[in-house]
Order: structure tokens, then C-alpha cells, then sequence
């Protein structure tokens, strides 16, 4: 342990020093600082409890110097070895925070001239007090990138529901999940945003806002009519599933969904309403549903319903498929009155 000689002019200096107010140096927001920014510094909690520890031994105006012995110091750590205590003091004069000054008999104290000069021999931690601002500063900024990083976090959670909903099978959501198990670094945050709201963005769903255009008379005569159009086609194929398909059938041959009923299932009203209790039974949000009866209507949807819960084991998601043959890109490939044929055919054959 090497010995640091102090002149009466340093001493001098240092007693000035100690006649600061510890209220305007404010040495506990120092020392939370130092707690919030330790990763920095590479310091662990049993580093931060010596410290403690030590700032407790400061008395007001006896300047920032530890006078108390290793053993005492251990004793208010809650009992720690002096060699433990030896290797975090050394820790903190390696980081510029502890500054020895020994004494030749390595005894730690006070000795004061006639003239008012002092001289302290022991653990000072004025240079802690001196990088106060740095540590704040630290501090301030890690907080800052942690409450960004969890803003952008929530934003993209935000944004693998969106996904979710409309596509559960995107082979993205699971890629982000993975990536968001990870501490990652905010940069690495904003590129895995970036990458989802463009996921979103590529998404064609009916039920996307369309974007609000001034027309004109003739343009909105235009609009109306394609609207009454779309509405027609979608009339048109329920009277052609309906004609196709009778209720009885399906009930019929949809044994598994039928099973779930008390009543008896004799028009489309009672399967339509079946079919919006079963849907959350299998894995289908509500809201899938009626954007499913919105687009290929009623009929269609209940249909796939009871077709799902009928093909039981050969469907590994029922929401991914029922999303594909409703709302997806196989939507139009979708016949249930094919589907029911095979299905009564299949059955009267193992019967």
C-alpha cells in the first residue's frame, strides 16, 4: 500500500473544501446516481453497499474524508470480509472515485495545526463529489434510452396485434417475438419497427380505411354504385348458397358442430347464430367473424364454421385457416356446398 504525503497547503486546500455544506453537494444524489449508471462502471450491488456504507461515516462539516477502520466499515456492510471490502476500495480508486490518503502507521484521522490548518488521513471521496454532474448525467441518459426503448417496444407490440388479427400464419410475428425476448438496444428497437410498420403497410384487407377523396356528383353516383354492386354479388352468393345448401344438410352432415347445440338447427338465422358461439371455442377472435360475414357473408362464414369443427383433427390452426378461406387469398376457391357433398359422401361410405 503505497503512502501519499500531504502538505499543509494541500491540507489547507482540503479543509476548505470540507467546509462546503453537505446539503449543497447533496452526496446521496450523487451516490443514486452512481446506483442507476453502475453497469457503466462495471460495478456490481455489493460494490454500491461498501459505498454506502462509507458515505454513512460522513459527518456534517468534517469535510468528505472516511475516517472509520476497515473493521468498522465491514460491520456496517452487514459483515462482510476485509478482503472484500480491500478489493471494492480498490475498485473505486481504479474509477477515480476514492482517493487514498495515508498515513505513515496507516491510521486513519484528523490533525489540526494552531492555526486552523487540517490534515486528513483516511478514504476521501472528493473526487466522487467532483464528477457529481458526470454521474447525473449518466444516469439521466440511460434513464432516458430505457423509457424509449420501452415506448418503441409497446409500438410494436402494437403492431404484431394488428398483424395478428388479419394474418395469423405472417411468418414475421414470430420472428419478431423471438427478437423482442432479447434486450436489444434501441437502435435495434427502431429497425424492428420500422420492419413491422412495413409488414402492415403491405397488408390488403377489406376492412383498411380508404382514403378520404373530394368527388364530384357524377363521381359519387360512381362510388354508390359500385357499393350497391359489391353488396349485390354478396346477396347473390348467399341466395346461391342457400339454393345450393339447405340448413338441414349441413347440420347433418356437421355432426361435431351440431353436437354443441341443445336445439335443433333449422334455418340459417339459428346456424349463424351457432356458428358466432362456436367461433371463440375454437381459436376464432369475434371480431374475425363478423369481418368474415361482412365480406363473403353469412351464410359462407357459418358454413366454414361448421366445416372446420367437422374436419376436426386435419386443421393445425382453425383461425389461420378459417382467415384463408374467408378473408385470404383462397376466399374465392371456397365452395361450402362442394365441401358438404365430399363430406356426406365420406360419411355415408364408412357408415
Amino acid at each position: 500500500m503505497a503512502f501519499t504525503k500531504l502538505s499543509i497547503g494541500t491540507a489547507g486546500a482540503d479543509a476548505a473544501r470540507s467546509t462546503i455544506p453537505a446539503a449543497e453537494t447533496d452526496i446521496w444524489t450523487i451516490f443514486r446516481a452512481l446506483r442507476d449508471a453502475r453497469s457503466v462502471f462495471g460495478l456490481r450491488p455489493g460494490h454500491l453497499q461498501t459505498l454506502q456504507a462509507m458515505l454513512s461515516f460522513l459527518k456534517p462539516g468534517h469535510g468528505e474524508t472516511v475516517f472509520a477502520s476497515n473493521n468498522s466499515i465491514c460491520q456496517r456492510v452487514g459483515g462482510i470480509d476485509e478482503r472484500t471490502l480491500r478489493r471494492h476500495i480498490n475498485r473505486f480508486v481504479e474509477l477515480g472515485f476514492i482517493q487514498r490518503n495515508d498515513s505513515s502507521n496507516r491510521k486513519r484521522y484528523r490533525v489540526c495545526s494552531s492555526r486552523g490548518q487540517c490534515i486528513s488521513y483516511g478514504l476521501s471521496l472528493t473526487p466522487l463529489l467532483e464528477r457529481g454532474n458526470e454521474l447525473i448525467a449518466i444516469a439521466q441518459e440511460m434513464e432516458n434510452d430505457r423509457q424509449d426503448r420501452i415506448f418503441v417496444r409497446k409500438q410494436i407490440l402494437t403492431k404484431l396485434v394488428q398483424l395478428e388479427s388479419h394474418d395469423p400464419t405472417n411468418a414475421f410475428i414470430q420472428k419478431a417475438r423471438r427478437a423482442l425476448r432479447r434486450k436489444l438496444s434501441l437502435p435495434q428497437y427502431h429497425e424492428l419497427l420500422a420492419e413491422a410498420a412495413a409488414e402492415c403497410q403491405s397488408l390488403s384487407t377489406p376492412d383498411n380505411s380508404p382514403q378520404s377523396i373530394e368527388l364530384t356528383a357524377n363521381d359519387g353516383q360512381t362510388v354508390r354504385y359500385q357499393s350497391m354492386s359489391k353488396q349485390e354479388e354478396k346477396d347473390l352468393e348467399e341466395r346461391r348458397t342457400s339454393n345450393a345448401l339447405k340448413p338441414e344438410l349441413l347440420a347433418s352432415v356437421c355432426d361435431q358442430a351440431t353436437a354443441f347445440s341443445t336445439d335443433k338447427l333449422r334455418d340459417w338465422l339459428e346456424i349463424e347464430n351457432h356458428a358466432r358461439t362456436l367461433a371463440p371455442m375454437m381459436g376464432i377472435h369475434p371480431e374475425t367473424f363478423e369481418k368474415a360475414k361482412a365480406v363473403v357473408g353469412a351464410q359462407k362464414a357459418s358454413c366454414a364454421i361448421f366445416i372446420l369443427l367437422q374436419l376436426g383433427q386435419r386443421i393445425r390452426n382453425f383461425g389461420a385457416y378459417f382467415h384463408s378461406i374467408t378473408l385470404g387469398r383462397h376466399q374465392k376457391r371456397f365452395d361450402p356446398a362442394a365441401l358438404i357433398k365430399r363430406l356426406s359422401k365420406a360419411s355415408e361410405l364408412t357408415a
